[in-house]
C-alpha cells in the first residue's frame, strides 16, 4: 500500500490541496438543487420556488440524516487505511456499500409514509402543498443513490483520493442541468420535471463512483466476499453511523421548526429566503471542505498513531478556516444581490428585501460556523461521533428557541435571520469542550511515545 501524503510533510498544504477538489465536488453536487431553484423560479413561478425551498428542511430530515450515516460508515476505513491494512480497508469498503443500499432502501418506504403529513407539520401553505410533495416523493426514489455515491466518495477519500470523485460530479451535474432545461424550459414538466432531472443525475453519479471504487480504485480493491453482510461489522459501522445521522436529524428538527416560522410570513418571504438560503450555502462550501479533509487527515493519522501530529496540526486548521470564514463573510456582501437575481425572471424587491437581510446576519456571525466544521470534523474523525449528536442537540435548541420567539412571541421577521448564528453558537460550545478533554489525552499519548522513542 503507498504511503499516502496525510501521514507526512507539512498538514496544512496536505490538507488544503485535498480539501480542493472536496469544495469543488460539493459545489457540484449542491449545483443539483441550485440549478433545480433556479430554473423552477424563472421558468415555473414564485410559488413553485417557495414550493421547492418549502421541502429543504425535510429533505435535510430525511436525506440528511440517510446521508449522515454514510459518513460514519467510512471512518473505519481511514483508521486501517493509515495502519496499512489493505485487506480491513477492502472488508470495511465492501460492508459499508451493502448497508448504505440496505439502509436506504429501508428509508425510502419510510420516506414516502410520513412525508404529506410532514409537509402539515411544518405549516406549507395550502397553495404550494402539492407542489412540495410532488417535488419531494419524487426525489425520495434518490435515497439510496445518494447514500451509495456519497459512501463511494466518502471511500475514496478515506484513502486519500478526493480529486477522482470531482470528475464523476462534473458529469452528473452536466447530465441534471441539460434535463432541466428539456423537462422544465421545453416540455413544461414544472417541479415534477425538475426532480426527475435530479434523480437522474443520483444514479449517474452512483454508477460512475461505484464503477471508480470497485474495480478501478487499488487501494481498495473489494472482493465478492467483501460484497456480503457481515452482522458484526455491519452494526460495528451502523453504531459510528448513528450518531452523525442523529446529528443531522436533530439539526432538521429544528429546520422544519424554523420552516413553520419562516411559513407564517407567506410564499413571498419563503422565496426569499429559499434564495438567501442556496446562496449562503454556497460560501459554506470553502469550510466545509476543510473539515471533511481535517476528518480524513484526523482518522489517517489517529489509525497511524500520529497523535502528536494531529494536536499541532489541528491548531492550523482552526485559524485556517477562521481566515476563510471572513473572507466567505466578505464574499457573501459582495456577490450575495447578483446571485439572488438568478432566481426570478423580473426582481421582486420584496424578495430581494427579504434576501439581503437574512444574508447580512448570516455574515457578521460566519466564524461561528467555521469553529464548528472543524470541532466537528475532528471529533469524527477521531471516532467520537456521539459529538455529533451533542452538537445537534446545541443547534435543535437554538432554531426552536427563535421559532417560538416568532411564532408565539409575535417577534419579527429579522429574528428569524439570527437563528442559524444562534444554532451554530450553541453547537460550538459543547464541541469545544469535548475536543479540549480530548486534546489532553493525545498530548499525554504524545508525550509517552517521544519518551519510549529516546
Amino acid at each position: 500500500m503507498k504511503q499516502n501524503d496525510m501521514l507526512k510533510g507539512s498538514p496544512t498544504k496536505s490538507i488544503i490541496l485535498f480539501a480542493l477538489p472536496i469544495m469543488i465536488s460539493s459545489m457540484l453536487q449542491y449545483n443539483y438543487s441550485f440549478i433545480d431553484n433556479i430554473i423552477v423560479g424563472r421558468y415555473v413561478g414564485t410559488d413553485a420556488l417557495a414550493a421547492v425551498g418549502n421541502v429543504g428542511s425535510i429533505g435535510g430530515f430525511i436525506i440528511g440524516a440517510s446521508l449522515g450515516l454514510t459518513s460514519g460508515f467510512t471512518i473505519p476505513v481511514a483508521h486501517v487505511f493509515g495502519a496499512r491494512d489493505k485487506r480491513k480497508v477492502a472488508h470495511y469498503a465492501g460492508s459499508s456499500i451493502i448497508v448504505a443500499l440496505l439502509i436506504g432502501i429501508v428509508i425510502v418506504i419510510v420516506a414516502h409514509i410520513i412525508s404529506r403529513p410532514l409537509l402539515r407539520a411544518i405549516g406549507t401553505p395550502n397553495e404550494i402543498i402539492d407542489l412540495s410533495a410532488s417535488y419531494i416523493n419524487i426525489l425520495y426514489f434518490g435515497i439510496p443513490l445518494q447514500m451509495l455515491s456519497n459512501n463511494f466518495t466518502a471511500i475514496s477519500r478515506a484513502v486519500g483520493e478526493s480529486r477522482k470523485p470531482l470528475i464523476y460530479y462534473v458529469i452528473s451535474v452536466f447530465v441534471n442541468f441539460v434535463l432541466d432545461i428539456i423537462l422544465v424550459k421545453h416540455l413544461g414538466l414544472g417541479v415534477e420535471g425538475a426532480a426527475v432531472a435530479t434523480l437522474i443525475s443520483y444514479f449517474v453519479a452512483a454508477l460512475l463512483t461505484g464503477i471508480y471504487i470497485i474495480f478501478i480504485n487499488k487501494d481498495v480493491e473489494i472482493t465478492k466476499n467483501d460484497l456480503r453482510l457481515n452482522l458484526k461489522t455491519a452494526c460495528e459501522q451502523i453504531k459510528l453511523g448513528i450518531p452523525v445521522s442523529l446529528q443531522f436529524t436533530i439539526t432538521s428538527i429544528g429546520s422544519m421548526m424554523m420552516q413553520s416560522a419562516i411559513n407564517s410570513f407567506g410564499p413571498v418571504k419563503m422565496a426569499g429566503l429559499t434564495a438567501a438560503m442556496r446562496v449562503e450555502s454556497i460560501t459554506n462550501i470553502p469550510m466545509s471542505g476543510l473539515g471533511v479533509a481535517t476528518q480524513t487527515f484526523v482518522g489517517q493519522n489517529y489509525g497511524a498513531k500520529n497523535y502528536q501530529r494531529i494536536v499541532s496540526s489541528v491548531k492550523k486548521i482552526f485559524f485556517l478556516d477562521l481566515l476563510v470564514s471572513v473572507l466567505m463573510s466578505i464574499t457573501l456582501m459582495l456577490v450575495a444581490e447578483p446571485v439572488v437575481s438568478l432566481f426570478m425572471d423580473e426582481i421582486n424587491p420584496e424578495i430581494m428585501a427579504a434576501s439581503k437581510e437574512y444574508l447580512t446576519a448570516i455574515a457578521q456571525c460566519y466564524s461561528l460556523v467555521a469553529i464548528l466544521f472543524v470541532l466537528r470534523n475532528t471529533l469524527q474523525g477521531l471516532g467520537f461521533t456521539y459529538s455529533n449528536t451533542v452538537a445537534g442537540a446545541g443547534e435543535l435548541f437554538g432554531r426552536i428557541g427563535i421559532a417560538m420567539l416568532v411564532l408565539h412571541a409575535g417577534f419579527g421577521f429579522k429574528t428569524i435571520c439570527y437563528a442559524p448564528p444562534m444554532a451554530w453558537l450553541l453547537a460550538d460550545i459543547p464541541l469545544a469542550i469535548i475536543y479540549l478533554s480530548k486534546q489532553r489525552k493525545f498530548k499525554k499519548l504524545a508525550t509517552e511515545q517521544q519518551n519510549l522513542s529516546c
